[in-house]
């Protein structure tokens, strides 16, 4: 059987980290916001934090393993593309 105790917390031995610059504080707060609302599926294995400042969307990821930590970055990278699709599309419209 297996303690659980504070010192079995997890260890987040793989990290990775990307900076997206959108040009604009209001575009970035905008993919920010799109994609704040997805949370981790397995938040016990993987941690990712975001920011914004000065135009650019900063994310650190943290991972118990590799393998979760290329699941989640994956994924992440999927609606990110998606989301920024969005704004090159209805970019310039938002505006009038």
């Amino acid at each position: 059987m297996a303690s659980t105790t504070p010192h079995d917390q997890p260890q987040w031995e793989f990290s990775c980290d990307m900076e997206l610059d959108f040009g604009s504080e209001e575009h970035a707060s905008i993919v920010y916001a799109a994609l704040a609302v997805d949370k981790e599926l397995q938040p016990d294995k993987v941690k990712r934090g975001m920011t914004v400042s000065d135009g650019k969307l900063s994310v650190h990821f943290e991972a118990t393993e590799a393998r979760f930590l290329r699941a989640s970055f994956s994924a992440f990278v999927d609606v990110l593309t998606l989301a920024t699709k969005t704004i090159e599309q209805f970019g310039q419209e938002m505006k009038l």
